[in-house]
């Protein structure tokens, strides 16, 4: 099983760090809160151990709302994902969700192979010296992900560390809404989950969710994370410069972003401004390719899976792939789910498809009771 990140300690939640890998039923509610859209998705487990989808849909995060993962107003967003809830009548009340950006640290360390008790006391006095905040200031979360072979002394670990004021903010937004919040996750493991539901972790694959403001990157190797990393990039910078430099609103923008708008006469000035943009974020996943083959060099990346609203900009999956030299192509989080067909419209799933991969992942993971 790839690493699937256990509560991170919250006081309101149940004690211990249990995976519960067992519990079948039932599953969390997943909500994906970004800064530019909050979407939601409700699975329930099938006899035959794959996924149903009962319901799935997004809203606008309202204006301002948000600022690099932390919330800003978070009585309008919690107005706006209760109202999300009660027009997809959805009737459950727990919910898994998920932080990035500044506030959270992921950091694979390299640690003696102990046991998990062993594990537990030292993990803190181990993480102070990988964690730029005060460690009382943070909700602390680890999983050893036993690298170690038969005779080896020393194994990798996970370490994660949120911000407590961020990930208290919302908590206590999700109890307004009138949910219960009983999964902290984070964003790349949560992608990391939708993954691994439909495809396994049998192949070596770099998870990309380009959003609004950010990009992740995760990189699979050997069915555990090698690598996750947040970067503050993300396709609403296309949007704002179509917009700046073309003199065009934003509804126009973001169909020239899309394709679903022919660019016409100004297709060399959105063709040059595409390559800027999109460049460096390659630029950024070629830098996490270029650390992965230095650590395992004889273990090479198959493809590139994207995800998110970002991976619906026109060509992008072909940009990369030219950027980079390796496969890409874009993720469907619902490819092995079954759905009700007069309850779902087929194409607007396909649509939005990649869109919800991480509120996909976060609807797999079983409430922690």
């Amino acid at each position: 099983m790839g690493f699937k990140l256990p509560n991170l300690n919250l006081p309101s939640l149940p004690k211990g760090l249990s995976l519960s890998l067992g519990k079948k039923q039932p599953l969390s509610i997943g909500l994906d809160i970004g800064s530019h859209s909050i979407k939601i998705c409700e699975f329930t487990q099938t006899s035959r151990g794959g996924y149903k989808l009962l319901s799935l849909g997004s809203a606008l995060m309202p204006p301002d709302a948000m600022e690099d993962g932390a919330l800003l107003d978070p009585d309008s967003v919690a107005k706006t994902i209760a109202t999300l809830v009660d027009n997809l009548k959805i009737k459950g009340k727990r919910v898994a969700f998920s932080v990035s950006g500044y506030s959270v640290i992921v950091k694979k360390i390299n640690l003696e192979v102990m046991t998990e008790a062993e594990l537990e006391k030292h993990i803190h006095e181990e993480a102070e010296q990988y964690i730029p905040f005060d460690i009382n200031d943070v909700y602390l979360d680890f999983q050893d992900l036993h690298t170690n072979n038969a005779g080896e002394e020393r194994t990798d670990v996970m370490l994660v560390a949120a911000k407590r004021e961020v990930v208290d903010g919302y908590l206590n937004m999700l109890r307004t809404a009138g949910l219960k919040p009983v999964v902290v996750d984070v964003d790349a493991f949560a992608l990391e989950n939708a993954f691994e539901a439909n495809f396994g972790l049998n192949d070596n694959v770099v998870l990309i969710d380009i959003g609004a403001s950010k990009m992740n990157i995760n990189i699979i190797s050997g069915g555990v994370s090698t690598l996750a990393r947040d970067v503050v990039l993300g396709s609403r910078q296309i949007t704002e410069q179509l917009q700046s430099r073309l003199d065009l609103p934003y509804e126009e923008a973001e169909a020239l972003k899309t394709g679903a708008q022919p660019a016409g006469d100004r297709q060399d000035d959105v063709e040059r401004l595409f390559t800027d943009t999109c460049r460096q974020w390659a630029t950024e996943i070629k830098r996490a390719l270029d650390f992965y083959a230095s650590n395992y060099p004889d273990a090479p990346i198959s493809k590139l899976v994207l995800s998110g609203g970002g991976a619906r900009v026109a060509g992008l999956a072909d940009f990369f792939a030219r950027e980079t030299g390796v496969a890409v192509e874009i993720f469907n989080p619902f490819a092995k789910a079954e759905f009700d067909n007069n309850a779902i419209d087929p194409a607007y799933l396909k649509a939005i498809a990649p869109q919800m991969a991480l509120a996909a992942g976060l609807a797999t993971r079983p409430v922690e009771f």
